[in-house]
C-alpha cells in the first residue's frame, strides 16, 4: 500500500474542509508548493491535488498551482476538480498532471469517461468514487446519486478502469477513522479493483488496518496537517 498525501486548494492556498462543506474551512498554508516540497523531502513520491474551486465552478481554476508544483518537484501528481470536458482534461495534463481523477462527470457522462479511458489508458485516468451512506456523491459532494459504491466501481472496472479513489464524504476531514467495513466489503466483492482509501484516516493504526485489508493506497490530508500522523511514521509506506 502506498500513502498519498493530499493538498486541497481554495484561492491558491492549502486548505481542508470538513465533509466537503465550504463553510467549514481551515487554511493550513498559503504556499502549496512549499507543502509539496516538504512532502517530497520526506520521501513522498505521489500527490493528490484537489482543485476545490474547480469542483464548485465545474472547470479547472487552480491550474497555475498545479504547474508550479509539477515544475518544481518530482512528485507524480493526480489532479481533480472541475474536469468536465476534453479541453479541461488536456489543460490538466499540459500543466503537469501525471494522472487525473474523474469524479462527478463519471456519473453524469459515463460515455465521456469511457472515451478518456480508451484514449489515455487506465494508468492516467483514475475514478473518483466519492460516497456517503454507500451511495455515490457528486457535484462537490452536494448531491447524492442513485448508484451504490459497488455498482459504480463494478461498472467502471468492466469498462477498463483499474484505480478507484474511494472517499467517504461523511468522514472526510473529521479525524474519526476510515470506513474499514465498507472497504473490506468492496475488496471482497471486487478484488480486481485497485482501491485507494480516502477520508477519516487519523492514526498509524488506521494506516496499518487499511494495509491489512489489501488496499492499494491511502490518501491522507488533515491527519498530516494536524500532526496526528507524522511523515516520519509513514516512511514504510512512502
Amino acid at each position: 500500500m502506498e500513502i498519498i498525501p493530499a493538498i486541497d486548494l481554495i484561492n491558491g492556498q492549502c486548505v481542508r474542509l470538513t465533509e466537503g462543506d465550504f463553510s467549514q474551512q481551515t487554511t493550513y498554508d498559503a504556499d502549496p508548493l512549499a507543502v509539496a516540497q516538504r512532502f517530497e523531502q520526506h520521501g513522498v513520491r505521489r500527490l493528490h491535488l484537489v482543485d476545490l474551486d474547480g469542483a464548485r465552478a465545474r472547470r479547472p481554476v487552480n491550474l497555475p498551482v498545479l504547474e508550479r508544483i509539477a515544475r518544481h518537484t518530482g512528485l507524480r501528481i493526480d489532479y481533480g476538480g472541475g474536469l468536465q470536458s476534453d479541453e479541461a482534461l488536456q489543460q490538466a495534463f499540459d500543466a503537469g498532471a501525471a494522472q487525473v481523477t474523474a469524479g462527478s462527470i463519471a456519473v453524469r457522462e459515463p460515455a465521456t469517461v469511457r472515451g478518456w479511458l480508451q484514449r489515455f489508458g487506465a494508468e492516467r485516468i483514475l475514478l473518483g468514487a466519492d460516497f456517503r451512506d454507500n451511495h455515490i456523491a457528486i457535484n462537490a459532494w452536494a448531491e447524492q446519486s442513485e448508484r451504490t459504491l459497488a455498482e459504480f466501481v463494478g461498472e467502471y472496472l468492466a469498462a477498463g478502469a483499474t484505480t478507484f479513489i474511494c472517499t467517504d464524504v461523511s468522514k472526510d476531514g473529521k479525524l474519526q477513522g476510515p470506513s474499514l467495513s465498507t472497504y473490506a466489503g468492496l475488496r471482497a466483492e471486487l478484488p480486481a479493483a485497485e482501491l485507494v482509501a480516502s477520508g477519516g484516516v487519523t492514526t498509524l493504526a488506521d494506516v496499518e488496518a487499511l494495509a491489512a485489508l489489501g488496499m492499494h493506497g491511502a490518501i491522507i490530508g488533515k491527519a498530516i496537517y494536524e500532526g496526528t500522523i507524522t511523515l516520519a511514521e509513514l516512511k514504510p509506506w512512502l
